[in-house]
């Protein structure tokens, strides 16, 4: 069952995501509003979430030929938002659970390589 498409061929769904995640940042971004660095972390992943969409998009509308370039963005900016939550996450814990934070963040993205670009 497909879902129903705005105008301009985009999921009602997929906007409404959109929308939830604009507000969750905006919100983050005024409790936030006394530690730059954290507004900043959030502005970043903001971006990043809506490049990667856009690159999924076109990557779903891309003829076969230009879809490598694509998919090499794809993993970028996923790889991306791995290493930002990490470098959140692992300050946060016990030193061995860090190192176990970074390690999933490292097969995180490793596995998403291997997946894109070495198994096809």
């Amino acid at each position: 069952m497909e879902h129903p498409r705005a105008d301009d061929g985009t999921s009602l769904l997929t906007k409404l995501g959109v929308g939830l995640l604009t507000c969750n940042s905006f919100l983050a971004v005024y409790r936030s509003r006394e530690e730059p660095s954290s507004v900043a972390f959030v502005l970043v992943a903001y971006a990043v979430l809506l490049l990667l969409l856009r690159s999924l998009r076109r990557f779903e509308r891309a003829p076969a030929a230009d879809r490598g370039r694509i998919k090499a963005a794809v993993w970028g900016l996923s790889a991306l938002l791995t290493v930002m939550f990490a470098s959140r996450v692992a300050p946060l814990m016990p030193p061995p659970v860090g190192v176990v934070v970074w390690a999933m963040a490292a097969a995180t993205a490793g596995g998403g390589f291997w997946a894109f670009f070495v198994a096809h």
